[in-house]
C-alpha cells in the first residue's frame, strides 16, 4: 500500500517517529555541499536531516519544513538548522523572509510518518477509534469527517478512485452519500460500520486505500506538491541537486513529469514537429531509485518508495 502504516521497532528518537526510507541514496544523490544551503521540505523525524547535517561543515546551513507541530520535537541542538513550522507548499514564501533566493539542494519525502499514524487521536489509522480527522495540520478547517459528509457523491467518486484506486469507488460514494442522510459520519468505528456491507476483499487493504485517499483529499497533498515542485525548480541555484521520493503513482508522474519537461502537468509532444519544452533540470538517475532487499526487510514500508534525483543545469 502507498504511504502504508508499519510503525518501526527501532528505538531511537527520530527512528520511532519515522523511519527514513532510501537514506543513503537520498543523502549521496544530494552531493552535498561542504557550505551549501539545504532545505529538507518533509522534516518529520529528522532522520534524513540528521545525516545532510553530518556532511556539512560548520558554514552551511539547513532549513527544514513540517506542518505538524510534533515534528518540532525531533529537532538537534544544532545553529545550523531553521525550523518552519508550515507545509512545504510555502518553501518560496518562507525562505524570502529568510532572505533566501536559491539553495543548494532540495530533498522531500513524501510518505507519512509512523508517528501520525500511531497517535489515535489524529484519526489517520484504522486500529484506534477516534474522531475521523487526518489534518497533518490541525490548524486548518477541513477534516475527514467534512469531507465524507459536504461532498457530492461524484466528488467522493473521484476521491477514491484517483487518490486511493478503490475498485467500487462508485459504489462506495453511492453508500456514504445515502446512509449520511440519517447518520453523518463522525468517527472511525463509525465509518467502518457505514460503508463494512460494500467493502471488497480484504478488509484492512481496502479500509487502508480508503482512508489514503481521504488523507491525500484533506491535506490537499497533490496540491501542495504542485506547488513546492514548481518553486523548487526556481529556488535551486545552478548545478544544485533536488532528490524526492514518491509513494503514489500520482506523486511520482508529477516528479518525473517536472525533471523530463520542467512542469508538474502532462505534456503532449507535437507529432508532426516533435517539439518539446526544455526542461531546465536534468536527470541524475535515469530510472527511480528503489529499495533493496536488505532495506525491505528492516522495513516494510519502503516497498512502495521512488527515489528521483535532478541537477538544474548550469
Amino acid at each position: 500500500m502507498p504511504n502504508g502504516e508499519t510503525p518501526s521497532s527501532h528505538q531511537n528518537t527520530e527512528d520511532v517517529y519515522h523511519v527514513p526510507v532510501l537514506l543513503k541514496e537520498t543523502i549521496g544523490g544530494l552531493a552535498i555541499r561542504n557550505d551549501g544551503i539545504y532545505v529538507d521540505c518533509t522534516f518529520g523525524g529528522g532522520g534524513h536531516s540528521r545525516e545532510i547535517l553530518k556532511n556539512l561543515g560548520p558554514g552551511g546551513k539547513l532549513f527544514v519544513f513540517d506542518q505538524d507541530e510534533d515534528a518540532q520535537r525531533n529537532l538537534p541542538n544544532d545553529d545550523r538548522v531553521v525550523f518552519i513550522h508550515q507545509n512545504f507548499r510555502h518553501i518560496r514564501s518562507f525562505l524570502r523572509l529568510h532572505q533566501l533566493d536559491q539553495v543548494d539542494g532540495i530533498l522531500a519525502d513524501l510518505g507519512v510518518s509512523s508517528h501520525q499514524f500511531d497517535e489515535g487521536s489524529r484519526g489517520f489509522s484504522i486500529r484506534f477509534d477516534a474522531k475521523l480527522d487526518m489534518r497533518m495540520d490541525v490548524r486548518q478547517g477541513k477534516t475527514a469527517a467534512d469531507v465524507l459528509n459536504s461532498s457530492s457523491e461524484q466528488e467522493l467518486h473521484k476521491i477514491f478512485e484517483r487518490y486511493g484506486e478503490v475498485s467500487n469507488a462508485k459504489t462506495l460514494a453511492r453508500v456514504i452519500v445515502e446512509k449520511r442522510k440519517t447518520t453523518p459520519v463522525d468517527t472511525i468505528s463509525g465509518f467502518q460500520a457505514m460503508i463494512k456491507d460494500v467493502v471488497k476483499g480484504n478488509p484492512n487493504k481496502y479500509l487502508a486505500k480508503v482512508f489514503q485517499a481521504l488523507r491525500i483529499e484533506v491535506n490537499d497533498e497533490m496540491g501542495a506538491l504542485k506547488e513546492m515542485l514548481e518553486h523548487a525548480v526556481q529556488l535551486l541555484k545552478p548545478e544544485g541537486r533536488l532528490a524526492i521520493i514518491t509513494f503514489h503513482s500520482l506523486e511520482d508522474r508529477m516528479v518525473k513529469n517536472l525533471i523530463r519537461n520542467g512542469t508538474t502537468e502532462e505534456i503532449q509532444v507535437d507529432e508532426i514537429y516533435g517539439t518539446k519544452v526544455e526542461s531546465v533540470l536534468m536527470m541524475v538517475n535515469k530510472k527511480p531509485i528503489e529499495a533493496g532487499e536488505e532495506e525491505l526487510k528492516r522495513n516494510p514500508r519502503s516497498r512502495s518508495a521512488k527515489l528521483r534525483i535532478a541537477q538544474k543545469k548550469g
